[in-house]
């Protein structure tokens, strides 16, 4: 299933990738979790503004086919938003540092792009309200499916072991949600999927709302 997905990422002009970044990011941006107060946010810790605060958000920037993060990062930034972007480190763990505008981001191993501001540590991520996550696909329960490297299962589970309650969301294109995908038994549900045309959100395994 990952080949097949990737393949059709592929294929997409890029001129559909940055359309779609464009209406991913409004509908991002609609997200209660971003709108709310700190203190108040669905899940959120609001560990970084504290209550009445900007919220603290991991993101990531979008390469290849993925769909295009460029136009919400810099849209989250112009709202006073905090975001956090991961820094590939050796062992494929994540590092994170803040997003200081498109001009502040350095090519990096592997195709990345990635900040070239202060390491903030690899804990950094647990301060987040909203963590933005790259993926393949989720199914109905809201199982998502990566590419496979692992890193972000590394996030997942540090965020877990500090009882972090950010509100997980992937990024997907509108195909992407599927009825079922392979789970593996180190993979975790999010709370939502964002495509260019909804907000999946899923309460439970098994079952979804749509915003």
């Amino acid at each position: 299933m990952r080949r097949h997905l990737l393949e059709v990422r592929r294929a997409l002009p890029p001129d559909v990738v940055a359309v779609t970044g464009e209406a991913l990011a409004r509908r991002t941006l609609e997200l209660d979790e971003l709108a709310a107060p700190a203190g108040a946010r669905p899940g959120g810790r609001g560990n970084h503004g504290g209550p009445g605060g900007p919220p603290t958000v991991a993101a990531y920037v979008s390469i290849g086919g993925e769909p295009s993060t460029r136009a919400l990062l810099d849209r989250l930034r112009a709202a006073g938003v905090r975001v956090l972007l991961p820094v590939l480190l050796p062992d494929n763990d994540l590092d994170w540092a803040l997003y200081e505008g498109a001009e502040r981001l350095v090519r990096a191993g592997r195709g990345l792009l990635e900040p070239d501001g202060a390491r903030l540590g690899p804990e950094a991520v647990t301060q987040a309200d909203v963590v933005l996550l790259p993926g393949l696909a989720v199914d109905h329960g809201g199982l998502r499916l990566g590419r496979g490297g692992g890193s972000y299962d590394r996030v997942l589970a540090r965020l877990e072991r500090a009882g972090a309650r950010a509100s997980l969301v992937v990024l997907l294109y509108d195909a992407e949600v599927l009825a079922e995908v392979p789970a593996e038994p180190h993979d975790r549900h999010v709370h939502a999927a964002v495509t260019p045309s909804a907000v999946h959100r899923f309460t439970a395994p098994g079952g979804r709302t749509e915003g």
